[in-house]
């Protein structure tokens, strides 16, 4: 079971030589070596990044997995409306899981920017708060980086939480842009890259998909 479970996490994209005998082999001897020099698990910093869609939805994927695992998870959400009902709010409603969305919209429909600073300042103070508490095993700061680069959050205090935090709490970061402070700390960073996107083609946002 754990050369399964190596295999299909390190080897998610399986080449064509590696179903050979031979591929096999070199597989089998690789996942032995990095059984005997395994480090002790510790709490991962992962970064979502990039201008393709899906930065959120792989988050809220490990959320649904951790939660499963009757781990203690909750998302922060920088820019989404408090008041909005979206998908994910309503199945966190239902699973008990913690999804609190701090902010107005996208701050590029914005007329009061100062009002959306604040927002996100409020919404760190709270992360910090979950953070600090040390009553999650996962905290999640959905498009936090936007705050960063707006310069309405330093990266360096942003970066002190992380490095105090409980050894092994997890926490994820979303957004485009990612600083390269946070990238150079994390320990997973995956870029989603944009190849196609239905919005160039006049397709909206959908129910389900996006919301």
């Amino acid at each position: 079971m754990e050369e399964q479970q190596y295999s299909e996490t390190h080897n998610e994209s399986v080449e064509v030589d590696e179903l050979t005998e031979e591929g096999r082999a070199r597989l089998r001897k690789e996942q032995a070596e990095m059984r005997a020099h395994r480090k002790p698990a510790r709490g991962l910093v992962i970064i979502n990044t990039g201008n393709g869609k899906g930065k959120t939805t792989a988050a809220l994927g490990v959320l649904f997995r951790a939660w499963g695992q009757n781990m203690r998870v909750v998302m922060l959400q920088f820019l989404k409306s408090q008041t909005g009902k979206w998908g994910e709010i309503r199945a966190a409603q239902k699973m008990g899981v913690e999804i609190i969305p701090l902010g107005e919209g996208f701050t590029w429909n914005s007329d009061n920017l100062e009002h959306d600073k604040a927002l996100a300042r409020q919404c760190w103070q709270l992360c910090r708060e979950k953070i600090e508490s040390n009553q999650y095993d996962i905290v999640i700061m959905d498009e936090i980086t936007y705050a960063i680069n707006y310069g309405w959050l330093d990266v360096n205090e942003v970066l002190s939480t992380l490095q105090a935090r409980n050894p092994k709490m997890h926490v994820i970061i979303t957004g485009r842009d990612a600083p390269q402070a946070l990238i150079d700390y994390a320990d997973l960073v995956t870029e989603m890259t944009e190849i196609k996107h239905p919005y160039h083609e006049g397709i909206l946002a959908q129910k389900g998909i996006d919301f």
